[in-house]
């Protein structure tokens, strides 16, 4: 019998005590396979590696005569967090709120120092003074358009407005988190797997 597995690169699991085939791999063949337990977990411990010498390990106890071929990776991360209680609604939005505010404040500060630093009023003038030919203080023909302006870039670079996508493009921070997550999967496969060879 030809069965085919795709394991993943990181898996996620919530509140559970073991991890099974199908939490860590995509699998073509009998469907019990995804059933199949891997390992128990243990709620002191969150990060774990599952390789795939494993995954055909049991396999292959299970089915006789099976032969598993392997198109994934060869490692994957399993990452096991555990919740006693949902958080209430009331801390919830609190945090949501503190955080906004945070980031509203510490964005709006950013802004106002860079245009400090970079005289920004004073080139307002300047232009102000090419264009119509005299001076005006902090003139609001050229402030206002570059206000909407400035928004309205930080709108498409984010790729976000009113909680939606504006294109199917991934955002900066999307790219970023991703960038993130990838360093930290090959960092813990790599501890890991230098912990088992010290063994």
């Amino acid at each position: 019998m030809d069965i085919y597995i795709k394991p993943k690169k990181k898996a996620s699991l919530l509140n559970r005590k073991e991890i099974l085939i199908g939490d860590v791999a995509e699998i073509i063949g009998p469907k019990k396979i995804e059933k199949m337990k891997l390992q128990t977990l243990n709620q002191n411990e969150t990060n774990y590696v599952v390789s795939v010498t494993d995954i055909i390990r049991r396999i292959t106890d299970e089915i006789q005569n099976a032969t598993v071929s392997n198109v994934g990776e060869t490692d994957t991360w399993v990452h096991a967090t555990w919740r006693k209680k949902r958080p209430r609604p009331l801390f919830l939005w609190a945090r949501v709120a503190a955080i906004s505010l945070i980031l509203f404040f510490g964005a709006s500060t950013a802004i106002m120092s860079f245009h400090t630093d970079g005289q920004i009023s004073k080139i307002f003038e300047r232009w102000h003074l090419l264009i119509f030919g005299f001076e005006q203080t902090n003139p609001p023909i050229i402030a206002i358009p570059y206000s909407i302006g400035l928004a309205a870039g930080i709108i498409f670079f984010y790729n976000h407005f009113l909680g939606k996508k504006i294109t199917d493009d991934p955002t900066p921070i999307e790219v970023e988190v991703e960038t993130y997550e990838n360093d930290v999967t090959e960092t813990i496969l790599a501890q890991k797997e230098a912990a088992a060879d010290a063994d």
